[in-house]
């Protein structure tokens, strides 16, 4: 694992890390202040594909920006672009894991040469508050009036949950109750789950609520535009973000496969190896879609989801 600091559109300092596998470029636009170790399947040496991706805007060593109300989606989408750049990548599978999926489907929205194939992974593209409790059969304004006003209190209480949550030990005693929360699966590697809580519970709370408020606010997107490979992944018992609410708007796209797995919202932890599988599945196409675009002839003009990978 690889870690250094790249300059975004504004000037902010963003902390990127990457994996050392070969294999073709995939970038990940990460669970909102989640980090690597989310991600077991992906980080390993044999995983076939070389992952790239940053930690957001003032956590795990990224900095604040200057102007702090540079935290909306547009300013997430200009750290994508600055970390693609720096990997000197032109065009590659993008994948998504919560809010970080309305990164990627709007990455994919306003710069498709940047984005030859797409996963979106237990996150809806935008209005993520209306997403939460698909579950719970509430009409949808009342389920995003629960998430907003959620995560405003969770804002105020930053302070307080810096003082329990910094002091937390990660045991085998937290790592049950996490896996028994409703969060994630039991069936959840313990170690895997260890690791991937660490960092996070370390986190400035005020600051990442109020990164989650500001993104978390976003419309839901059209992805009517998108024509590349598509890959959705739900999890069926995804308190957080409703298969619903994934397969609706990416679900009748022209290259689109959707599917319902039996996991929760860490789906990346719950079923790291069928996600491994399916993305790899999702480079072979978008790699099929090029070669058959390069065999027609004449040969198709360069679009987006026929460029070669990176």
């Amino acid at each position: 694992m690889q870690e250094h600091d790249v300059k975004s559109g504004d000037g902010t300092r963003i902390r990127v890390w990457r994996t050392s596998s070969e294999g073709p470029t995939v970038l990940l636009c990460p669970g909102l202040g989640t980090t690597p170790e989310t991600w077991p399947a992906l980080v390993l040496p044999s995983a076939g594909v070389r992952v790239v991706s940053w930690y957001h805007r003032g956590t795990m060593g990224s900095e604040r920006p200057e102007d702090e109300s540079r935290i909306g989606l547009a300013d997430h989408v200009a750290d994508a672009l600055a970390v693609l750049d720096d990997a000197g990548v032109e065009s590659c599978v993008v994948l998504g894991w919560s809010m970080g999926v309305t990164v990627a489907a709007e990455l994919a929205l306003r710069h498709p040469d940047r984005v030859s194939g797409l996963m979106l992974v237990a996150g809806a593209p935008g209005d993520s508050f209306e997403s939460m409790l698909g579950m719970s059969g509430l009409p949808s304004d009342v389920r995003r009036l629960i998430g907003l006003t959620g995560v405003k209190a969770l804002r105020a209480a930053g302070p307080l949950l810096d003082l329990v949550l910094h002091r937390l030990p990660v045991n085998q005693v937290t790592t049950f109750l996490l896996r028994h929360s409703g969060l994630m699966m039991s069936s959840s590697a313990s170690e895997a789950v260890a690791g991937s809580m660490k960092r996070f519970l370390l986190h400035d709370w005020g600051w990442y609520f109020t990164l989650a408020l500001a993104l978390g606010r976003t419309p839901r997107q059209d992805l009517t535009g998108v024509t590349c490979p598509t890959t959705v992944l739900a999890g069926r018992y995804d308190v957080l973000a409703s298969p619903e609410s994934m397969a609706g708007p990416a679900g009748a796209l022209p290259q689109a496969r959707v599917r319902v797995l039996p996991t929760s919202h860490f789906l990346p932890l719950d079923a790291p190896d069928v996600l491994a599988d399916e993305l790899l599945l999702l480079v072979d196409r978008v790699d099929a879609v090029h070669r058959a675009l390069c065999d027609l002839d004449p040969p198709s003009p360069l679009t987006p989801c026929s460029r070669p990978r990176a």
